[in-house]
């Protein structure tokens, strides 16, 4: 199925059309994670996100974003660092829960909770323990870009955010040969 190209008649300016952009951007599919950290006071604090996205292998940094208007705005904002774990699809709910202000976020999931570090979830298809390396104001969101110090990645299948919804099942379909042979895998 290919998707119909916009005539230019239909097509809108983003700052006139603020649902239409919501739309849009829906249509490109990204993995779940949840995101976690401590508090001044210890506390464990998270959110689900989709806008993490590698910056580099050399230094190792990632970034993700969070509205401002966020209930752990402030906790991420003074944290000297986060956890990210990439969701499985069998995790859906802790996406949810991790989705919803003010829900008991933690009593769901199997998690580790070691000295000062942000919560370990177990079970996810990879993790990253990062060092805030800076913070850049834009929009009605902060980047968070994170160096990371240590990783996992146990593999399995993910979950999946695409078009407002959380996908489950997946449809895979190899690389080609010619890529098999590449650093990574």
């Amino acid at each position: 199925m290919q998707a119909k190209s916009p005539s230019p008649a239909s097509s809108r300016n983003a700052q006139d059309a603020p649902q239409e952009l919501r739309r849009a951007l829906a249509q490109f599919a990204t993995g779940v994670t949840i995101v976690t950290t401590r508090a001044a006071d210890g506390t464990p604090v998270g959110m689900t996100a989709n806008s993490f996205a590698s910056v580099s292998l050399d230094p190792p940094l990632v970034l993700w974003s969070l509205s401002r208007s966020a209930a752990s705005f402030e906790a991420f904002r003074t944290a000297r660092g986060f956890r990210v774990h990439v969701l499985a699809a069998d995790q859906l709910e802790l996406a949810k829960r991790f989705a919803t202000r003010g829900a008991d976020k933690f009593a769901l999931g199997h998690w580790q909770h070691v000295g000062g570090q942000p919560p370990q979830l177990q079970g996810c298809v990879a993790w990253f323990e990062c060092a805030t390396r800076s913070q850049h104001d834009e929009g009605d969101h902060v980047i968070f870009v994170g160096r990371i110090e240590s990783l996992g990645a146990p593999g399995g299948v993910p979950l999946i955010f695409h078009d407002s919804r959380y996908v489950t099942d997946l449809a895979e379909a190899p690389l080609p040969k010619s890529m098999l042979n590449t650093p990574w895998r």
